[in-house]
């Protein structure tokens, strides 16, 4: 932990150290990430925020809601959804851009041939020719090494990013699915409800068109009727806010998406379980990628410190000129090679300001990849807090249910014996419509918390999917 958030960059190098530092530190152009990952899993094992997880392998963990349907989504948003291809692609040029990087190394240059020909009363005329010209930058100081090492982490940051994406796209298709037959469960049970206090309202009229009853007991009722109805057109819009983000996740417009009902997933056997926790939350993309950003900066900041350095190349020609006039050959050959140096001693202080804002965008990036890892603790602590409250909210809210389900059938059957007036029998209808929502938006907001901690948790369930979509 002392290394992981005590460690500071030391960057300030004199012009007269410059030329020594830049043979004894040769192969500091980038950072030793593998140190710090160790460095990340030391801290997260320290702070031991899942110690209680159950232990299972969580790859491919929405397989457990055992829902082909939510599979087919699942796979094909990862297939089609537009972000993630523009990230892919992105990728891909950037190890594009790596390899005319690593091209540097080698000499560069070109072959040229020529050829003329005139033919004029006596006189012929035809000359042709062939050359190479070589220009060779050696690397005597590690800067075109700095630059590779810059975007290769230009490189590796990119490749977190798609796997960031594939995090984002995989838990929002769960949650939308999840969310949407939510709804869809809600809107039955609503549904229900109407029915039943619409049957009530019949009754109700019957026995007040009689004298039996009075109109109090009907308004009630009917009251109770038009907030329920209230309900419908806000369920039917979050259905189709929910149909609407899993058709932009799939690549769809929502009209070309359909997803069948499916509320039984709702109260299928679906928890939380990670192979390693620590490793689940050392090994996430956005903690990698913010390292591979630092490792970046710091490749730029000190290829910008070797810009103040020389330029040491070789230039070489070779080239065949071949005459012949009017009967006369003649062949030449020549070659050249030529050493050069090339020292931008008036730019320093150009390059000196260069170099230091470099050396401060270096440790701007150490300092947010400090703190990417402190928010993913952070963030990964408060999905299992929010799983264990959504966990006990859902047991409270279910015994609310039985209780006042059971309270709204002993008040029914002591209006029928007549112990009670029919506002007291409304009032636990009410109890319990109330009860029977809450047990339901309990219910989804239980499975959305454990979709959350797969979510934040997702180190190594993420590289799985990365290799498998390879």
């Amino acid at each position: 932990m002392t290394k992981l958030m005590q460690k500071r960059l030391k960057t300030s190098l004199t012009v007269s150290a410059v030329l020594v530092a830049a043979f004894l530190a040769g192969c500091a152009s980038k950072i030793d990430t593998m140190s710090e990952q160790k460095a990340v899993n030391e801290f997260v094992a320290k702070a031991n925020i899942a110690s209680n997880v159950s232990v299972a392998d969580e790859t491919n963990w929405w397989n457990k809601l055992n829902s082909d349907q939510l599979n087919e989504l699942v796979t094909g948003a990862l297939a089609n959804n537009y972000n993630l291809q523009t990230s892919q692609l992105t990728l891909k040029s950037a190890l594009a851009r790596l390899g005319e990087q690593k091209a540097q190394y080698l000499p560069q240059g070109g072959v040229n041939v020529g050829a003329a020909r005139s033919d004029a009363p006596s006189v012929y005329d035809r000359q042709s020719s062939a050359n190479v010209a070589l220009d060779w930058q050696l690397d005597l100081f590690g800067r075109i090494t700095a630059l590779v090492d810059a975007a290769n982490a230009s490189a590796m940051s990119q490749a977190e990013q798609v796997r960031l994406l594939q995090i984002e796209v995989v838990s929002s298709v769960v949650k939308g699915f999840v969310s949407y037959q939510g709804n869809v469960e809600k809107q039955h049970i609503v549904a229900l409800q109407i029915e039943a206090l619409e049957q009530s309202i019949d009754v109700l009229q019957a026995r007040v068109d009689e004298g039996v009853a009075n109109e109090l007991d009907l308004n009630r009722t009917m009251a109770q009727l038009r907030q329920q109805q209230a309900l419908m057109p806000a369920i039917e819009y979050a259905k189709y806010s929910d149909l609407s983000a899993l058709a932009v996740l799939s690549g769809k417009l929502a009209q070309n998406i359909a997803i069948e009902n499916e509320q039984s997933v709702l109260e299928r056997d679906f928890s939380v379980a990670l192979k390693n926790a620590n490793n689940a939350i050392a090994l996430r993309p956005d903690i990698s990628r913010a390292l591979f950003d630092f490792s970046q900066a710091n490749s730029l900041s000190v290829a910008a410190s070797k810009a103040l350095l020389p330029d040491i190349s070789l230039s070489a020609f070779a080239g065949v000129v071949s005459i012949d006039s009017t009967g006369l050959k003649n062949t030449d050959q020549q070659w050249q090679v030529a050493p050069q140096l090339q020292w931008s001693l008036l730019s320093y202080p150009a390059l000196l300001a260069q170099r230091d804002a470099q050396q401060f965008l270096s440790e701007a990036a150490y300092s947010d990849y400090q703190q990417v890892v402190l928010t993913a603790l952070s963030e990964s602590e408060l999905s299992l807090q929010l799983l264990v409250n959504q966990a006990q909210q859902k047991r409270f809210a279910d015994e609310r249910y039985d209780f006042a389900n059971k309270a709204f059938l002993q008040a029914q059957a002591m209006y029928e014996e007549g112990q009670i007036p029919y506002l007291e029998l409304l009032d636990a209808r009410q109890d319990v419509l109330i009860a029977q929502e809450n047990a339901v938006e309990t219910t989804i907001s239980s499975l959305l918390a454990k979709v959350n901690a797969y979510q934040s948790f997702n180190g190594q369930w993420s590289y799985a999917l990365n290799d498998t979509n390879k």
